[in-house]
């Protein structure tokens, strides 16, 4: 259901996987079958796909390099890879302390209370990360795709510095704050 909201699909979680996997490449070759023939097809991945003159900059900034693409677009790949490791372990955790709440026979009730605390802290850490998760997979389409540097709100560029400082942002700084003073 995630990857509906996000509009992040199967294609491009492999994609991303395959990228992970063979940094070097810029391009997988998948193979499709339809009817009775096999058609090969070449799909651009990750940051080599991404044309730096196409991403929008502010007044008086310079225009994006592509070194700058490629390290903006592998921080996002580590950061995807360190939330799916972080939302793994905080399940694990999660599903010990279900587990720990069972055994409460001669629990008094500051046991108790403990566990219910604990587990509710890793709940709250799990779905952090879960959101940040998202947001990640959402910069990364969109990196990727199209839209990468351009405010949701007003279409405006959100700026190349506040990118590199925040790559996950989807509103420029004037959005932003009319957004938080509501």
């Amino acid at each position: 259901m995630a990857d509906k909201a996000t509009g992040v699909g199967t294609a491009t979680k492999r994609a991303r996987k395959a990228v992970a996997a063979d940094p070097g490449e810029g391009t997988v070759t998948t193979t499709a079958r339809q009817n009775t023939s096999i058609d090969t097809v070449t799909v651009p991945l990750g940051a080599e796909s991404v044309d730096p003159a196409t991403l929008p900059v502010r007044p008086g900034e310079e225009p994006w390099t592509s070194e700058e693409v490629h390290e903006l677009h592998t921080e996002l790949i580590r950061d995807l890879e360190r939330l799916q490791n972080e939302i793994g372990a905080a399940e694990a955790a999660i599903s010990g302390l279900m587990r720990d709440s069972n055994d409460g026979a001669g629990d008094d009730q500051v046991d108790a209370g403990t566990k219910n605390i604990s587990r509710e802290s890793e709940l709250a850490l799990a779905n952090n990360a879960r959101d940040s998760l998202a947001q990640t997979e959402h910069a990364l389409a969109r990196l990727e795709g199209v839209g990468f540097g351009v405010c949701e709100s007003c279409g405006q560029a959100i700026g190349k510095a506040r990118m590199q400082a925040f790559p996950r942002a989807t509103l420029c700084v004037q959005c932003k704050a009319k957004q938080e003073r509501r």
